[in-house]
C-alpha cells in the first residue's frame, strides 16, 4: 500500500469513529478516543478485507470509495463496541 492509500485508511477510520461518537454521545470516548479507536478500527477491518481477496488498488474510482466506506465502517463499528464495553464497564463498578 502506497502512503496516499494509507493516509485514506486513517483518515477515514478516524472521521468513522468521530461520526459514531458524535451521534452516538452515550458510546462516546472522546475526541482523541474516538480518532483513536477509529483508526485501529479501520486498520483491523482493511487488513482482513485483505485478506478476504479485496483489492488495495486504488487507482479507480470504485475502489477508492469502497476503501472509504469500509474504513469508515470499520472505524465505527469498533468505536461503538468500545463504548458500549466501556459503558456496561461503567455501570456495573
Amino acid at each position: 500500500m502506497d502512503i496516499v492509500g494509507l493516509l485514506i485508511q486513517l483518515v477515514s477510520g478516524a472521521v468513522g469513529g468521530n461520526i459514531v461518537g458524535g451521534v452516538l454521545k452515550n458510546f462516546s470516548t472522546g475526541t482523541l478516543g474516538n480518532t483513536l479507536i477509529g483508526i485501529v478500527g479501520a486498520v483491523v477491518t482493511s487488513y482482513a478485507t485483505g485478506k478476504l481477496g479485496a483489492s488495495a488498488d486504488l487507482s479507480n474510482i470504485t475502489a477508492l470509495l469502497s476503501s472509504i466506506g469500509i474504513n469508515l465502517a470499520g472505524g465505527g463499528v469498533l468505536t461503538a463496541v468500545v463504548g458500549l464495553i466501556k459503558q456496561v464497564l461503567g455501570k456495573k463498578a
